[in-house]
Order: C-alpha cells, then sequence, then structure tokens
C-alpha cells in the first residue's frame, strides 16, 4: 500500500470526533516525508496477545542509568525473533503494520524514547533510528509554519 493510500486510511479509521481526521490531514507531509526515507511500506511489530507493542530497554555501556525505550521494526517476518530460543514470550506476535501507521503512533507513546527501523532483510546494523522528540519537533514546526501562512492574507501588499 503506498504512502497515500496509508494515510487515507488513517484518516478514515480516525475517531470523527472533528478534531482527529483534521489533525492527521495537518500533519500528513511530516509523516510522509519522514517514511519516504524508509525502504518498507510496511514493517513488522511484535506485539504481545492483546496487540501491545513489545517495549525494550536499552542500557548505555559505559553508563548503565542511561536508558532507552525502543520498540523494533523489522523489515520482514523472517527477522523477527520469535524463536522461544531468543528468551521471548512465546506469546508474543508480530503484526504488519504500515509505516505511516507506525509514525503515527509513536508520537503518542509517552515512554517509548524512539521505533528503530531495520531496513535491510537479516542486517541488524542497517537500521535508521526515528527519535519520538524529533518526530515532534517537525510536527510542531510543520503545524506552526502552516498557522503563520494562514494568518497572512494574498494580498498584504
Amino acid at each position: 500500500m503506498d504512502l497515500q493510500a496509508q494515510i487515507q486510511l488513517l484518516i478514515d479509521n480516525a475517531p470523527q470526533d472533528g478534531v482527529t481526521p483534521q489533525l492527521v490531514t495537518a500533519i500528513a507531509p511530516v509523516l510522509s516525508a519522514i517514511a519516504r526515507k524508509l525502504r518498507h511500506s510496511q514493517y513488522y511489530i511484535l506485539q504481545n496477545l492483546e496487540e501491545d507493542w513489545v517495549l525494550t530497554t536499552l542500557s548505555n555501556r559505559t553508563n548503565p542509568q542511561l536508558e532507552k525505550r525502543v520498540i523494533y521494526a523489522f523489515p520482514t517476518i523472517q527477522d523477527v525473533p520469535l524463536e522461544s530460543s531468543a528468551g521471548l514470550d512465546p506469546q508474543l506476535i508480530a503484526a504488519p503494520i504500515p509505516v505511516i501507521q507506525i509514525l503515527f503512533q509513536l508520537v503518542a507513546m509517552e515512554p517509548v524514547d524512539s521505533i528503530v527501523f531495520f531496513e535491510t532483510s537479516g542486517i541488524l546494523t542497517d537500521s535508521i533510528e526515528v527519535r519520538r522528540p524529533d518526530l515532534q519537533n517537525l510536527i510542531q514546526q510543520h503545524l506552526q509554519q502552516n498557522r503563520v501562512k494562514k494568518q497572512i492574507p494574498p494580498d498584504l501588499a
């Protein structure tokens, strides 16, 4: 599914509260710009049976007090470590999620610091990290720029 179709699906499935569909439309250019930097239109995310995404806490080797909470997004189902030998809960599943939906969810996922998108199947070193604060800042800048443009009358001169 292409990015525009993913955005339309997100808008169509948004609560019809008069705000959310307009918000999705307003931030769609930011989500699309980031999604275009990624190689895949969907990624596999580990989830529990309640469909909560699996969060991994990483500690800094030199300073264990520094922690980062990430969600891993895998390019193929074969890349997802589901075997019990990996020490993972047998109740976990890997679900394909459209990239636009992943980015949209990241905006509101308070405990999550970033999502790590693995780009090449079988190669865990080829990844792109999208940090939640960076995404939120880009969205904020985009919304402010568009608000300013709408307030300036076109016949100002």
